[in-house]
């Protein structure tokens, strides 16, 4: 499993926005090996976290090839005032199982943890 965090605090949007956001939220969700998205806000700022979870890194090759999120990637200084992103491949989670979770569907300790 690969995670996408796309971490960025928020400018101001216009129409060419909504209509590229709404193009690559409607691509992404029909994408085979797509398999969901978590969105996380930091509370004492605007600054948000919207991780998105492939099933594998030719799912989201196929996301950082669509047309509109590549127009989109172009013209991101327009529309935020800071971003980051950042990949990674999830090799483990672990929990109580109280919390849902899209990473908690992968199976398996963490090398690092000795529980």
């Amino acid at each position: 499993m690969f995670a996408v965090q796309f971490i960025f605090n928020p400018g101001t949007y216009d129409e060419e926005f909504y209509r590229l956001d709404d193009s690559i939220e409607e691509y992404v969700a029909a994408l085979p090996g797509f398999l969901g998205v978590e969105k996380w806000v930091k509370p004492d700022t605007r600054v948000t976290n919207s991780i998105y979870y492939f099933e594998t890194k030719e799912a989201l090759t196929k996301l950082a090839r669509f047309g509109d999120h590549r127009d989109a990637k172009g013209k991101v200084s327009r529309w935020y005032e800071g971003y980051q992103v950042v990949i990674t491949e999830v090799i483990a989670s672990y929990g109580d199982g109280n919390i849902s979770s899209i990473a908690a569907e992968v199976k398996g300790k963490s090398a690092f943890y000795a529980g």
